[in-house]
């Protein structure tokens, strides 16, 4: 149902996190010719660890995989069209993190995936931020370690680089 997944679940160490069914996110890759860029989102600093920079996505909703999620919130948040958008593979990065007893109140068995894809055509897409980003932009593969990461996004960054540059050998 649209919208039933936007609500806290419980996180690991008492916190929270956003989704209660889960949350995705896209790591949306253009393969250029000076090499491999995906599409960063600047999250505006009224959002969960705003300030920093993370891929576009955000909670899925109960009738969604979350592949459907991460391509949704990322069209919302960037204006990508999903026919221009091919799915290379889903991994979940984060979770799951179980019920907390002492919260019952908050959802439990939260993940996060990443969706890994390209465009159709391997060129950068035209992108129009809403409310949610101060600033969306095409960075290389090799130097999104240097922005001011979300720190879950930034944990899973070797593994979500691995994976992608073996995608696209």
């Amino acid at each position: 149902m649209n919208g039933d997944g936007n609500g806290w679940a419980a996180g690991p160490d008492g916190s929270k996190v956003w989704g209660r069914f889960g949350a995705a996110g896209l790591f949306l890759v253009a393969d250029v010719p000076s090499g491999p860029e995906v599409l960063m989102q600047h999250r505006a600093l009224w959002t969960n660890a705003g300030g920093t920079w993370a891929l576009p996505g955000g909670a899925r909703d109960s009738d969604e995989t979350p592949v459907q999620a991460a391509i949704r919130e990322a069209t919302e948040e960037t204006g990508i069209i999903a026919d221009d958008v091919e799915v290379l593979h889903a991994e979940i990065t984060a979770g799951p993190f179980p019920m907390d007893p002492e919260r019952p109140k908050l959802a439990g068995d939260w993940t996060y995936t990443t969706v890994i894809a390209r465009t159709r055509d391997n060129a950068r897409l035209a992108t129009t931020r809403n409310e949610e980003s101060v600033e969306l932009r095409w960075v290389s593969l090799d130097s999104i370690a240097e922005l001011p990461l979300l720190s879950a996004f930034a944990a899973s960054l070797p593994t979500l680089h691995q994976k992608t540059s073996e995608l696209l050998a």
